[in-house]
């Protein structure tokens, strides 16, 4: 009976110790890796308390031998590992609702040269095979226990845009202790492998570039839109506004002038969508933003059903003139999407995203869809580019057998080795609510089925509203001379038709490659870009 007595105490004040362990470990803490395809990333704070705002100095090591090959927690026993990072870093927690609402927290990373209280300075370090930079991400899977959704979105979209987010799996150690499954991720930034932006200077040219701004909450210094946002109809809601934040430079960083310029450029921006010639090539949207990079964000947003999409982590950015004066778009933050929500409809498979304010606003949602894309919806010009899109994605990567194919290599990345089970003893969720979840899998497996059937279900409404008939020939990009194939006599078929030397109807639409209703030296730009494999 003592024994007993004494074994209960000692289970209670272990219990009451783990409770007071700082910076939200997991339910189970004696997860061991033994090996793993994953990398490996310990992350030492010497029991200090990571903050949400303000950056503490950690030590920071990745373990990673290569792609097929295993990874191993005791380096005693397997001495020689590949170390593809290991220093210093300044870490801090990350994020809003995916903060707020886990247990599983996710956390920004700078690399620095020595430690913060001796003046470390960020240094650039490439991660796993991304490119160099300084801003870092460690996302973590908790709402989403599939664990693949972000990941999944820009596989679907790195094909179209001209910039989209890398990550990798990974499995985390925090001062010791097993954190489960994360994806080491890109941030959506400046830097020469991400957002290739200047910085932006005082006049001329380099006052007109690069800026990085997000369609986001009112948390942050911002700056508020002219107008409101619309129900589908069209109708304004009077008592919501949408506003901006400041990414790069960021608002601790951003000059008087630079911010007059870019609040400025976003109003002529708006004011040609908001105005009755918003369709006209000439004096409309099409002066201010990159048509095909809005078409293949909607692709994005719209085939994942992505409730926070477009008012939420909305990010979008501009160079300066001599490179592209035209805002483009930037996919990010999709842990949400594919039927994982249990709100604003955010599990169905048949209603467009972009009109979500219709139940949003009825229900008290503060942020809402700006208006821009209840207005490109509203120019058959644009939804003619959209339906051609999307017939383009679904001949390549979307094609139904390709993309079930992405999903299950994600997937079996995950289950390879063990990683799942691992994140399970660490985290076990399944069969239990996890907000906003709509679907409970008992499983990993069932997860992955939810969600390909859910793929199946919302490729098969999109076509059906896209208008894609998989029987009809398909039209090569770029292949304006109609020969099948793109080189440079489709160049000399569009300069011919700018030069005005006569073309048919069929020409005429297939000179248009970059879809802006027009043809210009755009068109030649955008054959260039597809015959350099862009």
């Amino acid at each position: 009976m003592k024994r007993l007595f004494l074994f209960l105490a000692a289970l209670l004040t272990m219990s009451t110790a783990f409770s007071r362990l700082p910076n939200y470990p997991p339910d189970y803490v004696y997860v061991k890796i033994d090996s793993t395809n994953l990398p490996i990333v310990w992350i030492n704070v010497g029991g200090a308390t990571i903050s949400r705002t303000d950056r503490i100095t950690a030590t920071m090591k990745v373990i990673y031998n290569g792609e097929g090959r295993l990874n191993y927690a005791d380096t005693v026993a397997h001495p020689g590992q590949h170390i593809d990072y290991e220093g210093y870093v300044a870490l801090r927690y990350r994020g809003e609702s995916s903060f707020d609402n886990s247990p599983k927290k996710p956390y920004s990373f700078r690399p620095i040269d020595k430690p913060l209280e001796q003046g470390g300075e960020k240094k650039k370090v490439s991660l796993l095979g991304m490119g160099k930079d300084n801003n870092w991400a460690l996302i973590a899977p908790y709402a989403d226990k599939s664990m693949l959704r972000d990941l999944l979105a820009y596989e679907i979209s790195r094909p179209w845009m001209d910039y989209t987010p890398q990550g990798r799996f990974c499995e985390l150690y925090l001062d010791g202790t097993y954190y489960g499954v994360y994806v080491l991720c890109e941030v959506v930034s400046k830097g020469k492998y991400r957002l290739n932006l200047d910085d932006p200077g005082e006049e001329g040219d380099e006052l007109t570039g690069g800026y990085l701004l997000s369609v986001e909450r009112n948390n942050e210094p911002y700056y508020r839109s002219k107008y409101r946002p619309v129900m589908s109809y069209g109708k304004e809601i009077t008592n919501r506004s949408i506003y901006f934040q400041y990414k790069s430079p960021d608002y601790d960083e951003i000059t008087p002038a630079q911010m007059q310029y870019i609040q400025h450029r976003i109003d002529l921006m708006e004011d040609a969508l908001a105005s009755n010639d918003f369709a006209d090539p000439d004096v409309g949207y099409r002066r201010y933003l990159d048509v095909m990079s809005f078409v293949d964000y909607q692709i994005a947003q719209e085939f994942a059903h992505n409730v926070d999409a477009y008012r939420l982590s909305g990010k979008f950015y501009k160079q300066r003139d001599s490179r592209d004066s035209l805002f483009k778009m930037v996919v990010w933050d999709m842990n949400l999407a594919y039927g994982n929500a249990n709100y604003y409809n955010g599990w169905r498979t048949d209603l467009w995203t972009y009109e979500a304010n219709d139940i949003m606003y009825p229900r008290n949602e503060s942020f809402l869809i700006p208006f821009w894309w209840y207005k490109l919806n509203s120019d058959s010009t644009y939804t003619k580019l959209l339906k051609h899109r999307w017939a383009q994605y679904r001949r390549k990567n979307l094609q139904e057998d390709a993309l079930m194919a992405v999903v299950d290599s994600l997937a079996g990345v995950l289950t390879a080795e063990g990683a799942v089970a691992r994140n399970t003893r660490a985290w076990p969720r399944w069969g239990t609510y996890v907000w906003p979840n709509y679907f409970v899998a008992n499983s990993f497996e069932e997860e992955i089925d939810f969600i390909k059937q859910w793929l199946h279900n919302r490729l098969e409404w999109m076509d059906e509203q896209l208008e894609f008939d998989p029987s009809a020939p398909a039209v090569i990009p770029g292949d304006v001379n109609d020969d099948g194939e793109v080189t440079v006599g489709d160049i000399n078929a569009i300069i011919r038709v700018i030069l005005g030397a006569g073309a048919d109807d069929g020409l005429l639409e297939r000179a248009d490659v970059n879809g802006d209703g027009e043809i210009t030296v755009g068109d030649i730009n955008a054959v260039i870009k597809i015959i350099l494999g862009g």
